[in-house]
């Protein structure tokens, strides 16, 4: 049994953000969290993300496009939606303690300069202030 930290992220496809997520949890405190992804529905992986994350350093070694419901009969720590789909749709989660809803922009759909790199550090950012909240508690 571990004393780590489940942690599910939750977007809509499980191609980018809930990805990114995923491995940037894993990078920043695998010590204190286990991380995992899921979308509402499975997808092909879009190669920018393991592009992005590997670019800046970042393991992107086992990911892949999840459906929630492959990890139905898991529990988590916190569920944390990414984006406005995932948290509006209403379907069932896996049971978790908390449900906490962030929101990120698409970057497959953004017109900004760059737009993975920008998602990919608002989430890192996002992700480093969470541990640090959540392992001084």
């Amino acid at each position: 049994m571990t004393d780590k930290t489940r942690v599910l992220f939750v977007c809509a496809h499980n191609d980018v953000r809930s990805l990114m997520a995923e491995a940037l949890l894993r990078h920043t405190d695998s010590e204190h969290f286990e991380s995992f992804s899921a979308g509402l529905e499975a997808t092909e992986v879009d190669p920018r993300t393991l592009e992005t994350l590997d670019h800046i350093g970042i393991d992107s070694t086992g990911l892949r496009s999840k459906a929630i419901d492959e990890l139905e009969d898991q529990t988590f720590h916190y569920v944390i939606t990414l984006c406005d789909k995932s948290s509006e749709a209403g379907l069932p989660m896996p049971a978790s303690e908390e449900v906490i809803v962030w929101n990120f922009e698409d970057p497959t759909t953004s017109e900004r300069h760059d737009p993975f790199r920008h998602t990919v550090q608002e989430i890192h950012d996002r992700i480093k202030m969470f541990t640090t909240v959540k392992t001084r508690a």
